[in-house]
């Protein structure tokens, strides 16, 4: 029987192992750190947003969108919630689309896939970093103290993001070795820097804000979320899904009232005096900012509501992002993930040119990309 290695315990290779077992194939999954699963764990803010149900490939971000398209076509939203479900557990959509376990907790979906892969036999080997792939007639995997040889192998081991979960990029050295590119990496979903004058004063203090980012004046991207201030910059899902977009020098544009115009605003401004006049409009801390900035004036308190600017000055690199953009390009794989470079070696989830945006896009491609290597290395 053939064995198929599958390099790295996120959730691209766990689902890759899942379908491979279910198959009957014998497949044993490496992963260098302690425990499997421990990025998706923490997913959706540790509630696990699993994917969503407003799929497709505007979504995304990648050198081949077509192909990604069809890769999404072909194993959608809702055979990932079917997927899901067949471990066990109920998974159940909000008002966005955004899908979570009933438990909202992630760690339980990652102990899903523990269960099923142990109900399968799957060997599961943690703490277990390959160094080095041949290719012959077989795979040789090479690791400190060890090794193993497999006839397919499925590279699955992340990006740079998020490197307390392990994941340091080892995957693109592995993939570089077997003779492919990567295209230039940078962090996604993440903080954005601004000015730490800006929001001295505002740590800890959340909105939910309609946010825009400009360039040139012109709007580039516009969503609704959570704004949430931070030490030197701003956080949040809204900041998450602008992050894919905003780059140093463009401006954030937050409506800190999206759902008050600015009459309304005015009217209620009007009982008050000094920072008294924004009571039960915005919290005291944020209050007191705006009235100093302001210097009292209602006119540019309204304007500071309604368009509060936050230059971006950068990021907070790989540490401060869930996702990395860029990876190794769609161009050197088939539909089916299959290497160009070299045959039997499938690649599926972070370690390919593909990233979403923030809403469970990331997770619905790990599992999509998953679905297309295991299918192709079943082949």
């Amino acid at each position: 029987m053939q064995k198929i290695s599958v390099i790295g315990g996120g959730a691209a290779g766990l689902a890759c192992a899942v379908f491979l077992a279910r198959a009957g194939k014998r497949v044993c999954v490496l992963e260098r750190g302690e425990r499997v699963g421990r990025k998706l764990s923490a997913t959706g803010n540790g509630q696990g947003n699993v994917t969503n149900l407003r799929m497709d490939s505007s979504h995304y971000f990648s050198d081949d969108l077509p192909k990604v398209a069809r890769i999404l076509h072909a194993f959608p939203a809702q055979d990932t919630v079917a997927f899901l479900s067949s471990m066990g557990g109920i998974f159940v959509p909000d008002e966005r689309g955004r899908v979570y376990p009933a438990s909202r907790q992630a760690s339980a979906v990652t102990d899903l896939f523990r269960r099923e892969l142990a109900r399968l036999g799957a060997e599961v080997r943690c703490g277990v970093r390959v160094k080095h792939i041949a290719k012959g007639e077989t795979f040789l995997l090479e690791w400190e103290g060890g090794s193993m040889t497999a006839d397919k192998v499925i590279l699955a081991a992340g990006g740079c993001a998020g490197p307390n979960f392990g994941t340091d990029g080892d995957g693109y050295l592995l993939a570089r070795e077997l003779g492919h590119s990567v295209t230039p990496l940078a962090p996604a979903l993440g903080k954005l820097r601004c000015d730490p004058a800006l929001v001295r004063g505002l740590k800890g203090i959340r909105m939910d804000a309609a946010l825009r980012v400009l360039r040139g004046g012109k709007a580039l991207f516009e969503t609704r979320g959570d704004v949430l201030f931070a030490d030197g910059g701003v956080s949040g899902d809204a900041v998450f899904r602008a992050s894919s977009y905003a780059k140093e020098g463009d401006v954030l544009s937050v409506d800190l009232l999206p759902g008050t115009d600015e009459e309304t605003l005015r009217e209620a401004l009007s009982h008050g005096e000094n920072e008294d006049m924004l009571l039960c409009v915005v919290p005291n801390g944020l209050a007191r900012v705006l009235y100093r900035r302001a210097a009292g004036d209602r006119g540019t308190l309204i304007s500071l509501i309604k368009d509060f600017r936050l230059p971006v000055t950068g990021d907070f690199g790989f540490a401060g992002a869930q996702v990395t953009k860029g990876g190794v390009p769609l161009s050197e794989v088939t539909d089916s993930l299959e290497s160009k470079k070299a045959a039997g070696l499938f690649l599926a989830g972070e370690v390919l040119n593909a990233d979403g945006e923030c809403g469970g896009y990331n997770l619905q491609w790990a599992f999509a990309s998953a679905h297309a290597a295991a299918e192709g290395a079943l082949s």
